[in-house]
């Protein structure tokens, strides 16, 4: 029986475009081919996947190896999902094509270094790359439009998380995926922000800052820990440096703990310390700059 990976072009009406391809790896994984976007569906150590992505890979599929991909984004948790994804960005590209987008040369001044091209969306709102960075200049016309909570005034925009104040700005200018990504990106980076302009309130899981304070609200008075070593002096545990709500300074309390390394998982925010099985421990240290001081 084939798989949904076993045929050499999709076959769903969504994905009708040939230059929309599924197929399996020479080492036996999920890869799809969409123009010269390549992507792959590569196993994680906890069982299970991440999307991987490559470009340009001029080869059959049957061809590709896990060499060939060089990008690795968020976890997949099946095939399904994985097809998912190609399909989001096949629609991404098409959508992209429809906006005209225009690739100019550009040596102009950014605050990231000097512009190695750039890429007009319309009048007034570029995107520009370096060499180590990049990220939009909206001209003062278009920079008013941004809302002022979230309104950089030099008009410049960084391309990790900024990019999205000028995606939710000028919705008309980016594709659905993008759109949805921006989304993403400005609830998780300025709530106060996000409520106040779209009148809503973010409840738990809607975004990383708010939940982020509520842990450290929630721990304050907690010992979190900020470092974390295996013990090479108690086999079976991890060594943990802790600080009362996580903090970090010259003058935070600090304490050591040992932790089973069967339970100790970082988490989203932080691993809490419980005093009722975490012990705290004096003993010899694996870290270097306790070694000197432990007892």
């Amino acid at each position: 029986m084939k798989s949904a990976f076993d045929c050499d072009t999709a076959t769903d009406a969504a994905a009708t475009n040939p230059q929309i391809e599924f197929g399996r790896s020479a080492d036996g994984f999920p890869v799809a081919r969409v123009g010269d976007s390549a992507f792959a569906m590569l196993s994680a150590r906890d069982g299970r996947h991440y999307l991987a992505a490559g470009w340009r890979i001029a080869r059959p599929l049957a061809e590709w190896r896990q060499s060939d991909f060089y990008v690795h984004s968020s976890g997949l948790t099946d095939g399904a999902a994985f097809r998912a994804r190609v399909l989001e960005q096949a629609e991404h590209q098409r959508e992209k094509r429809a906006l005209g987008r225009r690739e100019v040369h550009s040596r102009a001044q950014t605050p990231w270094g000097v512009s190695q091209c750039a890429t007009v969306y319309t009048e007034g709102v570029e995107s520009h790359s370096t060499a180590g960075h990049g990220g939009f200049k909206l001209s003062a016309e278009r920079n008013e439009h941004v809302h002022p909570l979230l309104r950089a005034m030099d008009g410049w925009y960084e391309e990790d998380c900024a990019w999205a104040v000028v995606a939710i700005t000028f919705p008309d200018l980016f594709t659905g995926f993008e759109r949805r990504c921006a989304e993403r990106s400005v609830k998780d980076s300025w709530p106060d922000a996000w409520e106040t302009i779209f009148g809503v309130v973010l409840g738990p899981g809607e975004s990383y800052e708010k939940d982020r304070r509520a842990f450290h609200e929630a721990h304050a008075g907690d010992w979190i820990v900020v470092s974390a070593i295996s013990s090479g002096h108690q086999q079976g545990f991890v060594e943990c440096v802790a600080t009362p709500g996580g903090r970090r300074g010259v003058d935070t309390e600090e304490r050591r703990f040992l932790v089973a390394a069967d339970e100790y998982a970082v988490g989203r925010f932080g691993f809490v310390i419980d005093p009722s099985r975490h012990v705290v421990y004096g003993g010899p240290s694996s870290f270097i700059d306790w070694q000197r001081g432990a007892s």
